[in-house]
C-alpha cells in the first residue's frame, strides 16, 4: 500500500509517455500521429518556440495601449459646438463619471480598461518567462489557473469599446449633440486582439514540462 502522493513527486505527462495532446478536444494520441481523429485538428507536439509569437503579440498590443490612454476616446459636440466640444481620454472619463456620482459604471470602465488590461499584459509575460521551467505540480496548477483566467476575460475588455460603440449609435441629434469614437477607441479594440492572440498562442502544455522527473527522494 503506497502513501499519499506529494507535490515533489514525479508526475507522469502525455509528454513522458510517448503521446501528444490534441490542442482543440484534449484527447492524447501516439506521436506518430499528426492529425486527430477525434476533431480533425492537427497534432502538434509543445514547443517553446511558440513563445516568439506570445512575446510579438504581447509587445504589440502594450504598444498600441499606449496611444489607447493617451488619445481621446470620445469626441462630443453639442449644438454644432456652439456650446463647445469636449473630448475624454479613458481615465478622463472615469473622472467625469466620479465627478458626477456614477462611481459603479466609473467603476466598471476603470476595471476593465485599466486594471485588465494590465493585468493581462503582466500575467501572460509571467506565464512566457516561466513556461518549461522546473516548478511542483502546485505551482502548475496555479500557473494554469492564470492561464485559463487570463483566456476566461479576455472577452471583457472590449467593453470600452462598446460602451464608445454604443453611445456612438445612440447619440445622433444632429445639431443639437452627437457622440463620435476618438482615436483611442482604434487603438484600444487592437491592444486587446493583440493580447487576446498572445495568449491563443500560448502553449498550455508547456506548463507541464517542468515537473520533476524523479522525486526529491531519488535525488538524493
Amino acid at each position: 500500500m503506497t502513501g499519499p502522493r506529494t507535490h515533489s513527486d514525479p508526475v507522469m505527462t502525455a509528454h513522458r509517455a510517448g503521446l501528444v495532446g490534441c490542442r482543440g478536444c484534449g484527447r492524447v494520441w501516439p506521436e506518430a500521429e499528426t492529425t486527430c481523429a477525434r476533431c480533425g485538428g492537427a497534432l502538434v507536439p509543445p514547443d517553446r518556440r511558440c513563445l516568439n509569437a506570445v512575446w510579438a503579440w504581447l509587445v504589440a498590443g502594450i504598444i498600441f495601449y499606449i496611444p489607447a490612454n493617451l488619445f481621446p476616446m470620445l469626441k462630443t459636440s453639442t449644438f454644432g459646438g456652439l456650446r463647445g466640444n469636449s473630448e475624454s481620454t479613458i481615465l478622463g472619463g472615469v473622472v467625469e463619471l466620479m465627478h458626477y456620482g456614477n462611481y459603479g459604471i466609473a467603476a466598471v470602465i476603470f476595471v476593465a480598461s485599466v486594471m485588465v488590461p494590465m493585468g493581462k499584459f503582466i500575467a501572460i509575460s509571467w506565464l512566457a518567462l516561466v513556461a518549461g521551467r522546473p516548478a511542483t505540480v502546485r505551482a502548475a496548477h496555479k500557473r494554469l489557473v492564470l492561464y485559463e483566467v487570463v483566456e476566461f476575460i479576455g472577452r471583457w475588455s472590449m467593453i470600452d469599446v462598446f460602451v464608445v460603440a454604443i453611445l456612438s449609435a445612440l447619440v445622433q441629434l444632429g445639431f443639437v449633440a452627437s457622440i463620435h469614437p476618438g482615436p483611442a477607441a482604434v487603438s484600444f479594440a487592437l491592444s486587446v486582439a493583440f493580447t487576446m492572440l498572445s495568449a491563443q498562442s500560448f502553449d498550455p502544455r508547456l506548463i507541464w514540462r517542468g515537473l520533476p522527473l524523479r522525486s526529491r527522494k531519488d535525488q538524493e
